[in-house]
């Protein structure tokens, strides 16, 4: 039987060596800290989450920018509360792009969790992403030369209800059955919603997103749940900023109400146009659609992106409320890659 030598005692330099390893191996949240000035972010916390110490006494909270960079390492890895709480403890990255030590305090998940809940029922969620949309904007990122709309499913667990239980909630109401157990209520999703595309059955929510054109960055998106059609959220996401500018689409925004919709918003309409059984697409359309896919397509880069690289769009959260803050952190997760991806192209 082969004999292992014994390792080494740990010394003083054995952390830097392995972070510079992980380095040259390339680690992306190296990259995140380096590109992305989060004490942006500072202000706009701590006015709205800081509280009047009520006496002497209790522990000082966390730091709010840490607190929130632990929010974005959830969303960059698609991890549960008690997952970042571990993997914090255990990875050397993760507490770089914190600035943390192994001799420090770490944030246990009922932190990590009330932080995000307070976060949510302030709304500050869309304050960050505009505040970082703003700062997009100043660094002449936003390109406004065209903007592409499209939407993408959010799956969060299915739930078992009986029959009657779904169809008084598809109703809008909330089953009798509920009300009498409050434990069963708090973990039943009223708002998720069944849908089906291409034969493949969905449960939960659509992620809506404006994106800029040219430079893929998301500047606005809307949350529904997975029934609403995605022409529906057209006109709140389009606005006056968009004028004279190209839209671009797939065939679900090519309805005569959504092409006045463009028209109103003084759009230029490139969306693909439909074939029918009685009148087919002709070849010169065809072309043309190819032409406008090219740039339509390229929405796709940013779903893959969350699906690949963010590790899935599914998530573990019940009610609009809740998933309209995740997807929130989502997108703003999105485009701080993407402003990486831009700055070293």
């Amino acid at each position: 039987m082969k004999k292992f030598k014994r390792h080494r005692d740990y010394g003083f330099f054995d952390q830097d060596i392995r972070l510079s390893k992980l380095s040259k191996l390339g680690d992306p949240l190296e990259k995140l800290n380096a590109h992305i000035d989060f004490e942006i972010f500072r202000d706009l916390l701590e006015t709205n989450l800081s509280k009047i110490a009520k006496g002497k006494g209790g522990r000082k909270p966390y730091d709010y920018v840490l607190m929130f960079k632990i929010l974005i390492l959830q969303r960059y890895y698609n991890v549960s509360d008690d997952q970042i709480e571990y993997q914090i403890n255990d990875r050397m990255s993760f507490m770089r792009f914190l600035n943390l030590t192994i001799a420090d305090d770490i944030p246990d998940s009922k932190t990590v969790w009330s932080f995000r809940e307070q976060l949510i029922d302030l709304k500050l969620v869309d304050e960050l992403f505009a505040l970082f949309l703003k700062e997009l904007e100043q660094l002449n990122l936003i390109i406004n030369e065209g903007k592409i709309i499209d939407a993408s499913f959010i799956e969060v667990p299915k739930q078992r209800n009986s029959r009657a239980e779904n169809a008084e909630i598809k109703a809008g109401n909330t089953p009798e059955s509920f009300n009498e157990n409050s434990n069963k209520k708090s973990q039943k999703d009223l708002d998720a919603r069944w849908t089906k595309k291409n034969n493949v059955s969905y449960y939960g929510y659509k992620n809506h997103v404006k994106v800029d054109a040219k430079s893929k960055l998301i500047v606005k998106y809307e949350v529904t749940d997975a029934s609403v059609h995605d022409s529906q959220t057209l006109e709140s996401l389009l606005d006056e900023n968009d004028s004279d500018e190209d839209f671009y689409g797939d065939s679900a925004y090519r309805g005569q109400k959504q092409q006045d919709i463009i028209s109103q918003k003084e759009m230029s309409d490139k969306t693909c146009k439909k074939g029918y059984k009685n009148n087919p697409l002709t070849e010169q359309d065809n072309a043309i659609n190819k032409e406008k896919s090219r740039v339509r397509s390229r929405v796709e880069h940013v779903f893959g992106f969350m699906e690949g690289s963010m590790n899935g769009m599914n998530l573990y959260a019940i009610g609009l409320k809740r998933v309209e803050g995740l997807i929130g952190l989502m997108n703003l997760t999105y485009n701080m890659f993407r402003k990486i991806q831009i700055q070293t192209i």
